[in-house]
């Protein structure tokens, strides 16, 4: 065998070893983010929750064409890993007037996981 299809098989070889294990890692990324997915996308289009495509860095109530509640459009946050921790942990007490129906998510574990997620959409 020449060494150019040495070298193809030693690809082929560890890429099949590196991708599933990757995709393994991203899947429970994912998964935690499904109960978001029931009103947020991750594509840029707004659902009944604003996209959250791009949310790291970007200042609260401010994706064009949605329509935020009054508490979100003025509190002043710039979404990074803190500040969506504590809003994951209890929407209502971290912004007090928010409409987001949801009561948060009291696994510290799982709200990493839905941060990770957004971060990779970035």
């Amino acid at each position: 065998m020449g060494l150019y299809l040495r070298c193809i098989l030693v690809m082929a070889v560890v890429s099949a070893l590196i991708l599933p294990r990757a995709a393994r890692s991203d899947a429970p990324k994912k998964a935690a983010f499904d109960q978001c997915a029931v009103c947020h996308s991750t594509d840029g289009s707004n659902g009944t929750g604003p996209t959250l495509k791009g949310v790291f860095g970007r200042q609260s109530g401010t994706v064009a064409g949605f329509r935020y509640s009054r508490a979100m459009r003025g509190a002043g946050i710039r979404w990074d890993e803190k500040t969506l921790d504590q809003y994951l942990s209890s929407p209502q007490e971290f912004i007090a007037g928010n409409v987001m129906p949801f009561s948060g998510v009291d696994d510290p574990t799982e709200r990493a996981s839905i941060i990770a997620y957004l971060r990779a959409l970035n």
